[in-house]
């Protein structure tokens, strides 16, 4: 091989993406002697030339940009204390698995050997060259607030000790938004804060710079007040001494507005807190037991908004809030420090962002009917997935207006998209179906909404602007959970078998059976099937008193869809009606074909449900490229299934020829497009990255689905139904409620699509 190609191929395999764009860099292969030549030696040479031409190609052929050292002496470790190095291991591997969870951030986690400030600092300068940022821990005061500013100096990369301004930043977000509760002001509270280490120091800092007064902080530690007659504290900390005289935390707690507690527990007395103004903010955050315990505290002021560093209370002061996206965030534009403009926007970004609706799956992690922002949430929840597209483009953002970033982000709706996939969030396809449903909402009968779970998606569907849902069970039930949840709305509620739907069952009834009179059906039959809520949900769509239907949370998808199939006609030109589930897995978006209809579809069938999938995944904003897949290969089987997947393809080339399609096919070679070139250069596929399987039977595409969604946790759409003239979806029993509420936004979007047609066809 010519000695330019071998350059360009060792340089292509170290490439790392662009800077200022967020991809995973895909996994290298390993296999071969060529793959190793080209990781290391002789093609490693070229990467390393390349750096040593210009130093900022180490971001481009390497790792660096995405990584950051976990380091500590073990001298101050939460709950611990002077442990070690050693003993201290465990601590940093969990914060690393911590940044790669939330933000996806590589880490190693370092121990230091020494106590010594200088030895400490010139060991994290000298091996700094590895890293993207450095994220000091458990660094005990006063020596860690020395080593973070000697760093922050003499290091061109973000370092950042969490221990203090993590804890500053969640704390100055909550605490915003408790004052804006208490409808107290920033300048005029009094603030009594009990610990006076890094952390206290750095939250009274970072509350300051949010307005509030430093000759309104109080600030105590074991021995007392801080005072100007005190020859025992250190520089810092004679900011926040007063030249009075010393008093204790009793006398001081009288009249003040907030109590931040970072010291030891139980320091707070029920008879204490009572002599604090009204709307007492008390952040007891020593762990694992608080400076007063969070029972006492509300059963002693009913008034009180506190916030603990416990995860089984609310307002949980957790630094992952943090530092996962401010490094994220920090390391994107390539910052060379983390300065205070870039805290200051991680804290209005949290705080703004508990305000705003809190997504579903965030109440069901956390086991809670319905958070909205007040007392009991001011801050956001670790686990909402919005805070690595929230906080880290508020913080790249203020690097770059601040003047430390050395790479732009110009595309910040590209980021955002680029941030959830980090997470293995990426969702784009169902967040564009949402958006394509809100262009539009239309009217969704939700026909089990006497249950919660049901209910709670048919709030979201109204409160997100998706669709408009009509409520079909019991009203009173109905009603119930509505004021259990905050569903406060106005929305429609019917109950087909009570006296006041009696009209809409004889219409109903009396249209079905003109349809149905000459198959047996009479119209005693008719009212009968009008009471059951399917039926007339069904009925309600049909007579365009509703756009969609989407049912099934309760009973088998066998017994749901029959009537559906019963009282919905066949779209024009449909012969038979199929199922499609969307898998989100990790290569992308894959469409299955038939899941739920069809137990051993014809040759004709077959066709007719490729076509119906394709119309289905360009709903979803993809160009559909389909494999007919099989056990056999074109023609290596004679077998009955194998020979109607080739009759279903034929046809397909000759009447659609545009149609990207090809089979019979195996599944690993239709999904691994080297083998497919390699052994099948004929094919329609080659080059082209399949995003839809059509299956020969109902055996094969359900088990495949299933198996997927349990062995892989791949997220699912479906089955979305095709082929009827109505839009009507069924649930998988026992459905979840984000899953309802994407099959409702399925809904809708079919509902815009058939409402397309129907006006074109008038119009001709």
């Amino acid at each position: 091989m010519h000695k330019d190609t071998k350059r360009r191929e060792a340089l292509l395999y170290h490439a790392k993406p662009t800077p200022g764009k967020i991809q995973v860099v895909p996994t290298k292969k390993y296999a071969t002697q060529r793959d190793l030549s080209l990781a290391y030696s002789p093609g490693v040479a070229e990467p390393c030339l390349e750096i040593a031409k210009d130093v900022n190609n180490v971001y481009k052929y390497t790792a660096k940009g995405n990584l950051v050292a976990v380091i500590t002496n073990g001298t101050a470790v939460l709950g611990l204390g002077d442990i070690g190095p050693e003993a201290s291991k465990p601590v940093m591997e969990g914060k690393a698995l911590l940044f790669k969870i939330f933000s996806d951030i590589d880490v190693f986690d370092i121990e230091i050997g020494t106590n010594d400030v200088e030895k400490f600092i010139e060991t994290v300068k000298n091996i700094a060259p590895t890293f993207g940022g450095i994220n000091l821990e458990d660094i005990k005061a006063p020596e860690s607030f020395e080593i973070e500013r000697r760093l922050v100096e003499e290091l061109n990369i973000p370092v950042m000790h969490d221990d203090q301004h993590g804890t500053a930043i969640i704390s100055s977000a909550a605490l915003l938004n408790a004052l804006e509760l208490a409808g107290k002001e920033t300048d005029k509270v009094k603030i009594v804060v009990s610990g006076a280490g890094s952390a206290a120091l750095a939250c009274a800092n970072l509350y300051v710079l949010l307005g509030v007064k430093e000759s309104n902080i109080y600030m105590f530690d074991k021995d007392g007040m801080l005072t100007n007659s005190r020859s025992d504290i250190s520089e810092l900390q004679k900011r926040y001494a007063k030249s009075c005289e010393p008093t204790s935390l009793k006398e001081a707690i009288k009249g003040a507005d907030v109590f931040l507690g970072l010291s030891v527990g139980n320091i707070l007395t029920s008879e204490m807190l009572l002599t604090m103004n009204d709307n007492p903010i008390v952040f007891a955050m020593a762990n694992p037991i608080p400076e007063i315990d969070y029972n006492v505290a509300i059963n002693t002021r009913e008034d009180i908004i506190m916030a603990t560093g416990r995860s089984d209370h609310p307002n949980q002061v957790n630094n992952v809030l943090g530092f996962p996206y401010i490094f994220r965030g920090a390391l994107d534009v390539r910052a060379t420090k983390i300065n205070e403009a870039m805290k200051m926007a991680a804290v209005k970004a949290l705080a703004e962002l508990a305000k705003t609706p809190v997504p579903e799956q965030v109440n069901i992690a956390y086991g809670e009917t319905k958070l909205n922002f007040g007392r009991d949430y001011i801050i956001p929840k670790p686990f909402d997935p919005r805070l690595i597209s929230i906080v880290a483009p508020a913080v790249a953002k203020a690097a770059m207006e601040s003047g430390v970033a050395q790479i732009e982000i110009t595309d910040w709706n590209k980021y955002e998209e680029e941030l959830l996939e980090r997470l293995g969030s990426d969702n784009k396809m169902i967040r564009l179906l949402v958006n394509r449903a809100k262009s539009n909402p239309k009217r969704v009968i939700f026909a089990e909404a006497d249950h919660l779970d049901v209910l709670k998606a048919a709030q979201i569907v109204l409160e997100e602007g998706i669709g408009i849902p009509i409520l079909l069970g019991n009203k009173e039930i109905i009603t119930e959970l509505m004021e259990e949840i905050g569903f406060d709305e106005e929305v429609t509620i019917i109950d087909p078998k009570t006296k006041e739907e009696e009209p809409s069952r004889k219409k109903y009834a009396a249209s079905f059976w003109e349809t149905k009179k000459r198959r047996g059906i009479t119209l005693l039959d008719a009212e009968k099937w009008m009471r059951e809520r399917n039926c007339f949900a069904a009925m309600m769509v049909n007579q365009g008193d509703a756009d969609a239907l989407v049912t099934g949370y309760s009973r088998s998808y066998p017994t749901v869809v029959k009537p559906i199939m019963e009282l919905i006609e066949k779209g024009p030109g449909v012969t038979r009606i199929a199922a499609t589930n969307l898998m989100m897995t990790s290569r992308g978006p894959i469409f299955l074909s038939d899941t739920a209809i069809n137990v051993n579809p014809s040759a004709e069938d077959l066709a007719k449900i490729a076509l119906m999938t394709a119309k289905t995944v360009r709903m979803f904003g993809m160009e559909p490229v389909i494999a007919m897949v099989s056990f056999s290969n074109f023609g290596s089987s004679q077998s009955e299934n194998s020979k109607k997947i080739r009759e279903a393809v034929a046809y397909l080339h000759k009447y659609y020829p545009d149609l990207i399609v090809d089979g019979e096919i195996q599944t690993d070679f239709a999904l691994n497009s080297e083998m497919l070139k390699s052994k099948f250069p004929f094919s329609k596929l080659v080059d082209k990255k399949v995003n839809t399987l059509i299956y020969p039977n109902l055996d094969s595409a359900n088990i495949t689905y299933k198996m997927l969604k349990e062995l892989n946790k791949s997220d699912s759409i479906g089955p979305i139904m095709m082929g009827l003239d109505k839009p009507a979806h069924i649930f998988q029993l026992g459905a979840s409620v984000e899953e309802m509420v994407n099959m409702a936004a399925v809904a809708v979007v079919d509902a815009q699509e058939k409402s397309k047609k129907f006006n074109k066809v008038k119009a001709k």
